[in-house]
């Protein structure tokens, strides 16, 4: 009896880790030996097809001499800095605005998260005629400044109507937000009604001005040009928007399981004390999304330092220049068009993206610390 309950409780032991072991299999073959693998392929010259040959840190001081991979090095860290912060707080924006309970929001929802389940392969296609020089971009932008004036007289005369309407309660000593649902759908009608009837009796009108031709692939200008070496190529920055686009909805998921995990007390006692959307937004819906907006970040860190596939598919649409990162230059050392492998120049250069990689999330911890929200 005493040996079935020891059998039993081995059994119980070993279960975990039967189940585990798939998983751990996959782990030590396709990423324990590939990482073996590649630290060794850093100190040696290999192209693929003749033995390895030992040269210590040779690669290590070649691709710091590369130009190559000092404008790869550039791009990404650009890459990730830009592309990390707008994600996050386009993540966050909407999550509040998806957050809401009104009719039909379930549909918003799924139309905002499509583009992060579309193969990404035909999102960057449709990407690639989306920023053509006769392309949809270019026009919207053309029809913004036709339209630019109106639009601003349109938010002048919005902040007017509704600083006045917000003012007048004000000043009858009745409690009034900002904000106000009611009277911003006042004044939106207002502001609407009298730019709309301006132009239909001729007051008012949309300016005359070229299409805009902006180069956004197959060009090495930079853009801000007043930043001077701090400015990213203009092909880089079309990367970026796309993938602000494709990566900012699977974040705005985390962000709305967070946004639904926060108590409601929290949100009553602020709305007793009198407080505004805008205290409600920084003194708890911020602070108790900590940990939520550490994990966004240190996702978004990872992913932008190793983007490659926007850059792949994109191919000789855009100088080689413009767009390289990290992950591409390793693999175009690898396979390149028409060169012998650098396998070696590729592997220190892995390295070094892993490292970089474990050191900026290393200081993005030490800065934010754990993520534990926190106590209200």
């Amino acid at each position: 009896m005493h040996n079935k309950s020891s059998f039993r409780g081995l059994g119980e032991k070993l279960a975990p880790y039967v189940l585990l072991a798939p998983f751990l299999f996959t782990l030590l073959v396709f990423f324990g030996y590939a990482f073996v693998r590649v630290v060794y392929f850093s100190f040696t010259n290999y192209d693929l097809f003749s033995p390895p040959q030992w040269i210590g840190f040779k690669n290590y001081l070649n691709i710091l001499k590369d130009l190559d991979f000092g404008r790869a090095l550039k791009n990404s860290l650009t890459f990730m800095v830009i592309v990390t912060a707008a994600q996050t707080i386009l993540a966050l924006f909407l999550a509040l605005l998806l957050n809401q309970k009104v009719r039909g929001i379930k549909y918003f929802r799924a139309a905002y998260y499509m583009p992060s389940v579309t193969s990404s392969v035909v999102i960057t296609l449709i990407f690639i005629w989306f920023f053509q020089r006769r392309g949809v971009l270019n026009f919207l932008v053309t029809t913004f400044l036709e339209y630019q004036g109106l639009i601003v007289l349109f938010l002048l005369l919005f902040a007017l109507f509704q600083g006045l309407l917000v003012f007048y309660e004000k000043w009858r000593k009745r409690p009034v937000s900002i904000f106000e649902p009611s009277f911003l759908f006042l004044s939106l009608f207002i502001s609407f009604a009298v730019v709309y009837w301006g132009v239909r009796f001729g007051f008012l009108a949309p300016r005359i001005v070229q299409p805009v031709d902006i180069i956004w692939f197959n060009t090495t200008k930079t853009w801000p040009e007043f930043l001077g070496k701090l400015a990213f190529p203009i092909p880089l920055g079309a990367i970026m928007l796309f993938n602000i686009w494709t990566t900012a909805p699977t974040f705005m998921l985390l962000y709305l399981a967070g946004l639904q995990d926060i108590p409601r007390e929290l949100y009553e006692a602020a709305a007793v004390d009198g407080a505004e959307n805008w205290h409600v937004l920084r003194y708890i819906v911020v602070p108790q999304l900590k940990p939520i907006t550490f994990l966004v970040i240190t996702m978004g860190l990872i992913g932008t330092l190793q983007m490659f596939d926007q850059v792949a598919i994109l191919g000789e649409q855009a100088p080689r220049t413009s767009i390289i990162t990290l992950a591409y230059y390793i693999y175009a050392n690898i396979f390149p068009s028409s060169a012998s492998p650098r396998v070696g120049m590729a592997s220190a250069a892995a390295m070094f993206l892993a490292l970089l990689t474990f050191l900026i999330v290393y200081v993005q911890r030490r800065v934010l610390g754990e993520g534990e929200g926190d106590h209200v």
